[in-house]
């Protein structure tokens, strides 16, 4: 099997405003790719930049994407780390959009073997809850905010933190009052405090029951996070600090988290993804199943990964539910309010809108 030529989209979907600490997303700017062989069958990807976070853009990736299709005409999607190599070989970094192509040869060779991708891995179907996500804002609004999701049957609330600690811990007295003690409250400062403020945040929220912290602090005080670790009455798991295998590895080793956050557009794909789940798994260390502002497409091959690792053990897989104004996606992962499924078609099981993609810029190479 020969990969002939690529297809790439911007494919850019309409969202309401989003904020994290690091600013506000207006629209997801994603890239979603085609990988067509010479035997029929071509694989889907997709990816979501977040530049504030991973430092590539839609433009970035739409660039890459075609330097990285060129690169693989001609040669087997089926070896894996092969391809994969290729891309690394090229550049270094630009997880996000080696995410998309990862992705796509992954739906290749379990279509290939005529297998839904779990499967393919060597997973199994379980249930799976995602949590869902509140951005930051004022927090009146915020608990408000919780008070209508627990009505529409959460039972998971992922808060955004990360600017001013006195406010943050006002904002998590407000929504633990207001949505009750039942609920589960799980933060995510994305890299928003000092050191000091975290400290200050963190114990200020002992008694609150909160079930972890995400990225605390900036990526550039890892070597402060083990003594974080001591002071904080709340568990630290690793978002923004853990890449790839080798910083699960580090981040493991010297004590700094108590479980780590994957995602495709950092970990470059599945392929990655395994090899942190992996070591995790080894070092007695949980992970989380996350996301950008993916549609349903890459939250399918999320889907399939998570069947196919038992060590993940949390959800945070509401990216196509934050204020999407659009799907555009033809079959894949169903919700059922916060509860996921994926059915046995083959591969990832998902592929863009014909309708969706008329209106999208693209390159073919």
């Amino acid at each position: 099997m020969q990969i002939t030529h690529t297809e790439i989209y911007r494919f850019s979907i309409a969202m309401e405003p989003f904020t994290i600490a690091t600013g506000t997303m207006t629209f997801a700017q994603n890239t979603f790719i085609r990988v067509y062989t010479d035997s029929g069958i071509y694989g889907v990807g997709e990816c979501s930049a977040f530049p504030m976070i991973v430092g590539e853009t839609q433009d970035t990736c739409l660039v890459m994407a075609r330097e990285f299709a060129a690169l693989w005409k001609g040669k087997d999607p089926l070896t894996i780390n092969e391809r994969l190599q290729d891309l690394h070989n090229f550049t270094a970094n630009n997880a996000t959009i080696k995410s998309a192509f990862d992705i796509a040869l992954y739906d290749i060779a379990a279509k290939h073997a005529g297998l839904p991708l779990y499967k393919f891995l060597n997973g199994n179907k379980r249930a799976v809850e995602t949590d869902i996500t509140i951005g930051i804002g004022e927090p009146d609004a915020m608990a408000a905010k919780a008070v209508k999701l627990k009505g529409t049957g959460a039972t998971i609330l992922k808060i955004k933190l990360g600017k001013h600690a006195n406010t943050d811990i006002e904002r998590i007295s407000k929504i633990r009052a207001a949505v009750g003690p039942d609920m589960k409250i799980r933060i995510d400062a994305n890299q928003g405090w000092s050191f000091e403020d975290a400290v200050k945040t963190l114990q200020g929220m002992k008694d609150l029951d909160i079930e972890f912290c995400e990225q605390p602090m900036r990526t550039w005080y890892d070597d402060l996070l083990p003594q974080l670790m001591e002071l904080s009455p709340v568990q630290i798991m690793a978002d923004e600090s853990v890449y790839n295998h080798h910083d699960t590895r580090k981040q493991i080793n010297s004590k700094s988290c108590h479980s780590i956050n994957i995602k495709f557009a950092k970990s470059g794909g599945i392929n990655e993804a395994i090899k942190i789940h992996d070591i995790a798994d080894d070092l007695g260390i949980p992970c989380m199943m996350g996301g950008m502002l993916e549609s349903r497409i890459a939250a399918s091959a999320q889907m399939h990964f998570v069947y196919a690792s038992p060590n993940v053990k949390y959800f945070d897989m509401d990216t196509c539910m934050l204020g999407h104004l659009e799907d555009p996606c033809v079959g894949g992962v169903s919700y059922n309010g916060y509860h996921l499924t994926i059915d046995d078609a083959i591969g990832i099981g998902a592929d863009a809108d014909e309708t969706f993609l008329k209106k999208c810029e693209k390159w073919v190479v």
